[in-house]
């Protein structure tokens, strides 16, 4: 049986005049970006599609912008989105929970902002970073952290070879020390606000959770493979939970999508902007069928 699986970017994949062209070729896509306005309280369509690279870097646009190009684009498939499940990259997982109905389309906009804006609080509270790490197997990193003093972890499994690591930020930096000295290809600190998916986001993971729990929550209309377990969730109950603790757990991708392909999927088909996910699953798998769906 022929298996799609959708997936969805998260941060890093904006672009200046993303998602023009499917405002200006689809009445529903420009209805739902209207009504985005109309609920974020300011014209994020006009950033979206005018503005530079500098003002699509602002918190309180970046994730929401990134978030409505996903669902509106899935929304806008209509019957050629039948994904058999789905899965999306940190962010990007609140993208597929929308795209499946899991949670409403207004519900997840405003939950998206509150996330941004909460992580960006996060961020001011103490200096912390994040930091990929080439070239080393997980377990030589994840040592990595363990030996390195303060808070560091590993953020992203991204894929074989690539990982991120991320906390306080002079515990980053040793870190990155000890890998270059272990023999790592590369070990650089990233142009990030924070220390995302660690546990320096505590505090935006208890400011999220009230409104989180404020909400209702559907079981998907197929199984959501999420970050925090790399495994399938079908409640509305176990989405929200791993929503939830996704803001201090790391995104795991490489088992995300290994676990997929374990069962059953034959394709996976990127929607929304950019290619990033497409050249990350071909590092994990490189005989599995990519592609890209962007407008």
């Amino acid at each position: 049986m022929f298996m799609k699986a959708f997936v969805f970017p998260g941060q890093g994949s904006q672009f200046p005049g993303m998602a023009k062209e499917l405002y200006q070729t689809s009445s529903l896509a420009k209805e739902l970006f209207e009504k985005a306005n109309i609920i974020l309280g300011f014209d994020i369509t006009e950033i979206m599609f005018n503005g530079t690279e500098e003002q699509l870097k602002q918190t309180k646009v970046t994730q929401p912008a990134i978030f409505l190009h996903s669902v509106i684009l899935a929304r806008v498939l209509g019957k050629r989105f039948e994904p058999q499940m789905v899965a999306g990259h940190s962010l990007g997982e609140w993208s597929a929970v929308v795209a499946v109905n899991a949670l409403g389309f207004e519900d997840g906009l405003r939950l998206v902002s509150q996330r941004a804006m909460a992580m960006q609080k996060a961020c001011e509270l103490e200096p912390s970073t994040m930091a990929a790490i080439m070239g080393m197997k997980d377990t030589e990193v994840e040592e990595i952290c363990s030996r390195a003093s303060g808070i560091v972890v590993c953020a992203n499994y991204n894929c074989p070879g690539q990982i991120v690591i991320s906390g306080a930020l002079r515990s980053v930096e040793e870190a990155c020390r000890l890998a270059s000295e272990a023999g790592a290809k590369r070990a650089l600190k990233l142009a990030v606000s924070g220390g995302f998916h660690s546990p320096m986001m505590e505090p935006a993971r208890a400011e999220l959770e009230k409104a989180v729990n404020a909400v209702q929550f559907n079981n998907p209309l197929c199984p959501v493979y999420q970050n925090v377990t790399a495994m399938a969730s079908t409640t509305g109950d176990a989405v929200r939970e791993n929503l939830l603790a996704q803001l201090t757990k790391p995104v795991r991708w490489t088992q995300t999508i290994e676990k997929m392909i374990s069962d059953g999927a034959s394709a996976f088909i990127e929607t929304g902007p950019g290619k990033v996910l497409q050249g990350l699953i071909k590092k994990v798998n490189k005989d599995i069928i990519t592609e890209s769906i962007q407008l």
